[in-house]
């Protein structure tokens, strides 16, 4: 019992810290770094300018997912005895989600070569526009990885939330509220992908305010007697 109780009250910790991590993502990412150029190769030349930057908010984005990850082995831990099956679908789905976004907390390594291929002393100007072309398709693949990590983490969650409603200390309105959430962030990765402010809206509560409140309901349980 012991044992169970720390998984549950480090679990939750970790979620709350990981769900307070993220909001430095965004800050990091859109606060230091431009608005991107519409000319593909604008990206490319700028890249060197604000490489540093977006290597510190992936690296943040890492740690987050890494906490957010103990979050949901604690939730699997709490909600298995009431609800086995959807708590085991939802755990799957949304560490596969985590899996997703791990392979992109490192897109500097990506684009690193490009850029140096783009700036190097003999690069002619055909040279410069194939490779903008080729960092305009490394960067949908990126976007497509995304919208995959947000649909997966989305679905996840809506299956999480129909366990919650089973489990004594979540109940109908937590889970409710978590099936929301993962519903309207599933439909803000399909419909509007995850490049518009639209989606941005309707996906940041899975990252930040889910794992913040799930986080603190699974530190309450390790609490209870």
């Amino acid at each position: 019992m012991g044992d169970e109780k720390s998984i549950l009250r480090w679990g939750g910790l970790a979620g709350m810290l990981g769900g307070i991590v993220f909001l430095f993502v965004p800050v990091i990412l859109f606060g230091f770094v431009p608005p991107a150029p519409s000319d593909p190769a604008g990206l490319v030349a700028r890249f060197p300018t604000v490489r540093t930057t977006i290597a510190a908010g992936n690296f943040v984005n890492f740690v987050s997912n890494v906490l957010v990850l103990a979050l949901f082995l604690a939730l699997y831990r709490a909600l298995r005895d009431t609800s086995p099956a959807p708590a085991l679908w939802g755990t799957v789905l949304s560490i596969l989600s985590l899996a997703v976004i791990f392979t992109e907390t490192t897109t500097q390594v990506a684009f690193d070569p490009i850029s140096k291929l783009y700036h190097a002393p003999g690069a002619t100007p055909a040279d410069q526009a194939t490779l903008a072309l080729i960092w305009q398709a490394t960067q949908g693949m990126f976007n497509q990885l995304d919208t995959s990590a947000v649909l997966l983490l989305s679905t996840g969650f809506v299956v999480l939330g129909v366990a919650m409603i089973r489990a004594p200390g979540f109940g109908k309105a937590i889970g409710g509220l978590t099936m929301l959430f993962g519903a309207l962030a599933f439909i803000g990765g399909f419909i509007f992908g995850v490049t518009s402010l639209m989606a941005a809206l309707l996906v940041v509560p899975v990252f930040i305010i889910l794992p913040i409140l799930l986080g603190w309901k699974v530190y309450r349980l390790s609490k209870a007697p």
